[in-house]
Formats: C-alpha cells, sequence, structure tokens
C-alpha cells in the first residue's frame, strides 16, 4: 500500500508545472529545443543576440480570446517584431485537452487571426512549458539579448476576460521590450499571469 501511495505521489508530481523549479527573472533563460508547425526545430540559443519573447496561447481560452479577438495580441506581435523582437507562439496543450492543436490546425489559427509571431512552437511533450513553468494562457516572458530572463507574468495589468478593459490597460510585455531595446532594467520584471490554467 505505501509503495502504490509513493508511485502516485511521484505521478502526481511529475503531472504538475510545479514540481519543477521555475525559471527565476534576472537569470538565464532556460535552454529548449522544440519543433514548429513545419517540423522544423527551434532552439532559444538559435536567437543568441536577440530579445525572445515567449507567448503561451490556447485558442480556446476566453483571455487569449480577449487579446486575438479585440487585435491586441497581433498588434503587440507586430510592434515587437518590427523592431527586431523575435516572438514565439508556444501551444502546450496535451493531445485530447482544450487548445490542442495539428500543424494544420495551428496554421491556420496564425492566419485566420492574422497573427504576426515568428514562429509558433507546439510543445507536445510540455517539455518547454514545464521548464518555464507556464502557468496560464497567456503567460509571458521576455528574454534580453544576454540570454537573460527579464519578464515574466501578465500581458497586462487588467486581469479579466473583458476586451473592454483593454483600453487603458498598461502593456508589461511592451512596456519591457521597451526598457531592454533602451538599455534600461526592466521597472516591472514579475507579475502575476493570469488566463485559463495550461492544459497539462
Amino acid at each position: 500500500m505505501l509503495k502504490r501511495l509513493a508511485f502516485a505521489a511521484a505521478i502526481s508530481a511529475f503531472a504538475l508545472p510545479s514540481a519543477f523549479a521555475a525559471p527565476v527573472v534576472g537569470e538565464a533563460a532556460p535552454a529548449f529545443t522544440g519543433k514548429d508547425t513545419k517540423g522544423e526545430t527551434v532552439n532559444l540559443a538559435d536567437y543568441a543576440g536577440k530579445t525572445v519573447v515567449l507567448e503561451w496561447t490556447n485558442d480556446g481560452c476566453p483571455y487569449v480570446k480577449k487579446h486575438y479577438n479585440s487585435g491586441n495580441m497581433q498588434k503587440t506581435q507586430e510592434t515587437a517584431t518590427a523592431d527586431g523582437v523575435v516572438w514565439l507562439t508556444v501551444i502546450s496543450s496535451a493531445e485530447g485537452k482544450q487548445g490542442y492543436v495539428t500543424p494544420e490546425q495551428a496554421d491556420k489559427l496564425t492566419a485566420d487571426r492574422a497573427a504576426k509571431p515568428t514562429d509558433v512552437i507546439l510543445d507536445t511533450d510540455q517539455a518547454i512549458g514545464r521548464a518555464y513553468d507556464a502557468k496560464t494562457t497567456p503567460h509571458m516572458y521576455v528574454i534580453d539579448p544576454a540570454g537573460k530572463l527579464v519578464y515574466a507574468g501578465a500581458i497586462d495589468d487588467k486581469p479579466t476576460a473583458d476586451p473592454k478593459d483593454i483600453e487603458g490597460a498598461t502593456n508589461y510585455v511592451l512596456a519591457a521590450l521597451d526598457d531592454v531595446k533602451n538599455g534600461r532594467p526592466v521597472a516591472t520584471a514579475e507579475t502575476e499571469p493570469y488566463g485559463c490554467a495550461v492544459k497539462y
């Protein structure tokens, strides 16, 4: 009986992203390798010397819909990438759970939403999500050109699913990117993410 309980506890720990050490803002961003929708390998190391944004997404989440249906996420992506930032959208939903998509479905979503990421990573084994302790969709991270994690948290300061709340909100991602671009420490480096739980 004790062995069974110990085994169950071990399985539960593995199943929860919180069982893994969370990345630390101000330290090196966790290295990762993933596959994009074309089956090409994507390594964080490929973008050494560039600012990188990681965006966790799930198209069925109302908080994600808030930012995509309003065009806010696309505008944020476009502003960032026009400035040379690499934007990686990550889908960590497990097969059979909400938000899971095939490569073809992911590409259709990008096209239908007129999204502007540099690439879309299908985190099918959830290794990247767990490495970053991604909790919600959206959950946002900014990595500076030196490879240091300089922002982690929410996209903005209005933790609701109402698109009307976007107006007047502080976009933490754009603020962090502006600080990085201008050689300043990120003023707001960590916030509480909000949204739907990542479907591990």
